[in-house]
């Protein structure tokens, strides 16, 4: 019989733009966060596992607040991810301060993961039908084959009326296969359009129905092997950088264009909602209240 999946939640972000630990901000009318309906879709869609990627300094406040309230559902797992967890004989520059992005989170996981597993966002509402989505290929997926899947979501749907955002371009082909996807790290709403920041600063426009990756990913647990590696050469290339990221999205790519993997665009209805901003918070409470008296959530989820 097939392991059951986990679910990876990545919620190590120091949260600089949202003012504070958004992961715990209370949302829900029972002081659920978005990770709490993250974790009860994640159940009914069939997932056997949680593991938190967090920093060490917010482990007791997350524990607290999320991680007891668990006990007897879902299994529970933490994972740390911290500037200093590179490879041994790499000295990087002393001022640099962040860890080193979404996929230096997920290696963080390489000891505890070794079904296959999906990586979210802790401060991203996904939907139950991503959850059941992603479970339902799960099913029929080798955990021992590089092969990937992503939820995709319309860029027009993912945006914040209050700044700019980061996203995955991604573009598929005939087949609903994954061709390659780019990080856009400065993507915001203007008068006339939705528009990217290149590297030289100059705005880009984007059609609104973009196909884009929120950090809704589905790997086996081979795709650790690839990370190990990749992540060694990121860290000698980029060591001496003070902001620099080792971004999932990356890594998905390079093994696309090298033809180490397939990674399978999959569809959702599930709307998307977030917290990038504090100006976000009311529009999440709300989503979330709707959805409770469509009869989507109980009341209180726990």
């Amino acid at each position: 019989m097939k392991n059951k999946p986990t679910l990876l939640i990545l919620a190590a972000g120091i949260g600089s733009r949202y003012g504070g630990l958004k992961q715990l901000d209370k949302v829900g009318p029972g002081g659920e966060a978005i990770i709490d309906y993250s974790i009860y879709d994640a159940i009914r869609a069939g997932f056997g596992k949680v593991v938190f990627v967090i920093r060490k300094s917010i482990e007791a406040d997350f524990r607290e607040f999320i991680g007891n309230k668990l006990n007897g559902k879902i299994q529970v797992e933490y994972a740390f991810q911290e500037l200093m967890k590179i490879p041994a004989g790499v000295t990087i520059n002393p001022d640099r301060q962040k860890p080193w992005g979404t996929g230096h989170a997920v290696l963080m996981a390489g000891d505890i993961i070794h079904e296959n597993f999906a990586v979210i966002n802790a401060d991203d509402f996904y939907g139950f039908e991503a959850y059941e989505t992603i479970a339902n290929y799960f099913a029929h997926l080798d955990e021992n084959i590089n092969d990937n899947c992503m939820v995709g979501y319309n860029l027009k749907n993912t945006l914040s009326d209050h700044g700019y955002v980061s996203r995955g371009q991604c573009t598929s082909d005939e087949n609903g296969f994954l061709k390659d996807v780019v990080e856009r790290t400065h993507i915001e709403k203007k008068v006339d359009g939705i528009y990217f920041e290149d590297d030289n600063k100059q705005s880009i426009k984007l059609d609104e129905n973009t196909l884009v990756s929120m950090n809704f990913w589905g790997f086996t647990p081979r795709f650790f092997e690839q990370l190990e590696t990749r992540f060694g050469k990121f860290i000698q290339a980029h060591k001496d950088e003070l902001k620099s990221e080792f971004y999932i999205p990356s890594v998905v790519n390079e093994m696309i264009v090298e033809g180490l993997a397939k990674t399978r665009v999959l569809e959702s209805g599930a709307g998307w909602f977030g917290v990038t901003y504090q100006e976000d918070r009311p529009v999440v409470v709300e989503s979330i209240r709707n959805l409770i008296k469509e009869g989507k959530y109980p009341e209180k989820l726990w």
